[in-house]
């Protein structure tokens, strides 16, 4: 959550000119980018384990669910009006709500889930040759099939987390949380004291993350907004 807000602070100096970079193409950002969203999809992997095991209830699932796909839309509507041309249709809040559903329903697979993750994300970088193999493939670049991720160009938006690859890393989470919950129980914090300074906030700012998310970037904007008006 810090290294995102780090990241999107410099995207927003940017915005506004106070620096220039290239948040799209420049390798120290992209990479950057990439392990963040990573780390998001991992530990939502990570976090459905400890659900499954603690026994959550198909109700309480929908009702988290509604909240990220609200949240997924209120994304969109926000970005629309930030970036007409390349609004959010399908970012990491959406790629979450639709992965939350495949994972729940897979949770009980097993090992399988190693060898399914390494397919989903080697499909990322087999779709392009197939898609030059076989001209037909080319509908899977159509906005309306391109959140699949099974693509050979990206589309123009603002974020993009398409099933391929993310799903394959959030299976990756969940099969490192049910290992661990079986084995390792301890390094989720079964055993800890109760969290104090820094750690403290650090377990509130997980426990709120979905509000966070929603309210850091209007926050950054805001104040870089304010403070260049005062200044100008």
């Amino acid at each position: 959550m810090v290294w995102m807000t780090a990241y999107h602070f410099c995207f927003d100096l940017d915005h506004f000119g106070l620096i220039q970079q290239d948040f799209y193409r420049d390798p120290f950002w992209t990479w950057q980018r990439t392990t963040i969203v990573s780390l998001f999809l991992f530990t939502a992997g990570l976090s459905q384990a400890v659900a499954v095991h603690q026994g959550q209830t198909w109700p309480r699932f929908w009702k988290r669910w509604a909240q990220v796909a609200g949240a997924a839309l209120l994304v969109t509507a926000g970005s629309l009006m930030m970036f007409p041309n390349s609004f959010i249709y399908f970012g990491v809040l959406h790629g979450i709500a639709v992965m939350l559903i495949v994972v729940r329903l897979t949770a009980g697979w097993g090992v399988w889930l190693w060898p399914l993750g390494a397919l989903a994300i080697g499909a990322k970088f087999a779709a392009p040759l197939a898609i030059a193999a076989v001209p037909a493939l080319e509908v899977l670049n159509s906005p309306a099939l391109n959140w699949l991720g099974l693509i050979s160009r990206l589309p123009r938006t603002e974020d993009y987390v398409p099933l391929v690859p993310w799903l394959g890393v959030m299976w990756w989470g969940l099969a490192a949380g049910r290992w661990a919950m079986h084995h390792r129980p301890h390094w989720l914090g079964k055993a800890d004291a109760p969290a104090t300074g820094l750690f403290r906030a650090g377990v509130v700012l997980g426990r709120w993350s979905l509000s966070y998310y929603l309210l850091h970037q209007p926050v950054l904007l805001g104040l870089i907004g304010a403070v260049l008006w005062l200044v100008r």
